[in-house]
C-alpha cells in the first residue's frame, strides 16, 4: 500500500514542466485586434506613432487614448479554448505561460504561472519608473497631466519598441527548464521572445499551434498543429494526453 501510494505522490506532485510561448494569435479568436494581421492595428496606426518613446513624447495624448481604447476594450473579451485549455493542463503538468500579448486572458481563464514579456493592459507606470506596474482599475483612462505618485506622468505599463524587455531573463530559465515546449499564436519573428526556442533542449518535445505555416530560426524537431488556437489546443491535449500521460 505505502508504494502505491509513493506512486500517486510522485505522480501528483512532481509534474512534466510545460513552457508556454503565446502570441497574438491565442487572443485573436477572442476580439483582440492584432497588429500584422490584414486587419490588424497596424493598418489605423503607425507602430512609430503608438509603440515607441519617442512617440509618446511627440504625441502623448494619441499614445495615451490609444492605450485607453485597448485598456476599456478588455472588459468585453473573453478568453477562448486556447486560453482556458492552458489552464486545463495544470491539472497533469507544471504549465508556464510566457506571454507577448498585453491582454489580461491567461488570467481569466485561470492560468496561474503567466510571465509577461510586453507589459500589461490592466496596469499603468510612470514615465519616470516605466518597469514598476501599478493596478489600472477599468473605468478610469490615463489622461494627459495625470501625475503618478512618484510626480510624473501615468504612462501605459508596455513595453515599447526601443525599450528593454525586464522579463525575458527569467523567460529564457523558463525556457531552459522546459521538459515539453509549447509555441501558440505567433509568427516567432518578434525578438527577444522568438529567441527563447534557442534555450530549449533539443531533446525537449516542441509543439506549435498556429493556422499559418511558421518558421523556426532553430533546429528542433517541431510537431505542428495547423489551426487556430482553440481547435489546435483540443487536438494537442490530445497528443499530450496519449504521449506524456499515458491517458
Amino acid at each position: 500500500m505505502g508504494g502505491l501510494w509513493l506512486f500517486f505522490l510522485f505522480t501528483y506532485v512532481v509534474k512534466k514542466k510545460l513552457v508556454v510561448l503565446t502570441g497574438a494569435g491565442v487572443s485573436a479568436e477572442s476580439g483582440m485586434s492584432t497588429f500584422r494581421d490584414a486587419d490588424g492595428l497596424w493598418n489605423n496606426y503607425r507602430v512609430e506613432d503608438v509603440a515607441t518613446p519617442e512617440g509618446f513624447a511627440r504625441n502623448p495624448k494619441l499614445v495615451l487614448d490609444f492605450y485607453n481604447d485597448l485598456h476599456n476594450s478588455l472588459q468585453t473579451l473573453k478568453p477562448n479554448y486556447g486560453h482556458i485549455g492552458l489552464a486545463e493542463l495544470e491539472e497533469y503538468f507544471d504549465v508556464r505561460v510566457i506571454t507577448q500579448n498585453v491582454d489580461n486572458l491567461h488570467e481569466a481563464a485561470g492560468s496561474h504561472n503567466v510571465l509577461h514579456l510586453h507589459g500589461e493592459l490592466t496596469k499603468y507606470a510612470s514615465v519616470r519608473n516605466p518597469e514598476t506596474p501599478i493596478e489600472w482599475p477599468f473605468g478610469e483612462n490615463l489622461e494627459l497631466g495625470d501625475k503618478a505618485e512618484d510626480g510624473s506622468q501615468k504612462r501605459p505599463f508596455i513595453v515599447w519598441f526601443g525599450e528593454g524587455v525586464p522579463n525575458i531573463s527569467l523567460a529564457a530559465e523558463w525556457a531552459k527548464e522546459a521538459d515539453i515546449f509549447l509555441v501558440i499564436g505567433t509568427s516567432l519573428a518578434v525578438y527577444p521572445a522568438a529567441g527563447l526556442l534557442g534555450y530549449v533542449d533539443n531533446a525537449v518535445p516542441v509543439y506549435l499551434i498556429d493556422p499559418k505555416p511558421v518558421k523556426s530560426p532553430y533546429n528542433h524537431a517541431i510537431t505542428a498543429i495547423q489551426k487556430g488556437a482553440s481547435e489546435g489546443m483540443r487536438e494537442l491535449i490530445e497528443i499530450l494526453k496519449r504521449k506524456h500521460l499515458n491517458i
